[in-house]
């Protein structure tokens, strides 16, 4: 059982970048059909995010996944449910959030899954997929980041958001790239296959 020890020591957790797992596109699968079966026909589609879902990519030891609905208002519905049965959320964090919504599992003290509840096809959704695609694409630009990761995982060990924000002119150079050689749209690559670590629902 989690207790809010746990909580409190996953709200906290120190920055840490690990080698890619193996593991980690197989316990995205199971919380993708946990999700799933908990709220059926709630999710337009569900994907594998982040560094977790970039082949040999070193990474934080926790499995980003994005969930697509069709309105916010959706997605804020769907905070309750999600509480009730396992994840965390913050109303304050959230606030600061207008186009997506923010939870969190955790265990043992340490983070284990972050969902990010976000319009499906809107801006967030495909920011977040043309930047995994880019660095499945390309090893060059996965080496540059995982190199970068863990510059800013050693200078900003004990403060998470200032790790975050310092990765943001990487991601969006990367992203202008994308914009630039080709329709955004288009180079997604999404797909039902569960190597690739995503679900969509006929639409």
């Amino acid at each position: 059982m989690l207790t809010d020890d746990s909580l409190a020591r996953a709200i906290v957790e120190e920055v840490r970048i690990v080698a890619h797992d193996l593991r980690w596109t197989e316990q995205f699968v199971t919380e993708r059909d946990r999700l799933l079966n908990l709220l059926p026909d709630r999710f337009t589609a569900i994907e594998h995010i982040g560094s977790t879902a970039i082949p040999g990519l070193a990474a934080k030891p926790v499995i980003d996944i994005v969930a697509g609905v069709r309105t916010i208002d959706e997605a804020d519905a769907l905070l309750e449910p999600l509480c009730a049965d396992g994840y965390v959320t913050s109303a304050e964090f959230n606030a600061t959030l207008p186009h997506e919504r923010w939870l969190m599992r955790h265990a043992l003290g340490r983070r284990t899954h972050h969902l990010h509840l976000v319009v499906f096809g809107g801006e967030q959704w495909m920011r977040r997929l043309q930047f995994r695609d880019a660095l499945r694409r390309d090893a060059a630009i996965a080496a540059r980041y995982e190199h970068l990761k863990r510059e800013l995982a050693e200078q900003y060990r004990n403060d998470r958001d200032t790790y975050t924000q310092a990765k943001t002119a990487l991601i969006h150079e990367v992203l202008t790239e994308v914009q630039r050689t080709g329709s955004a749209r288009d180079r997604v690559e999404s797909s039902t296959d569960e190597r690739q670590g995503s679900y969509a629902e006929p639409i």
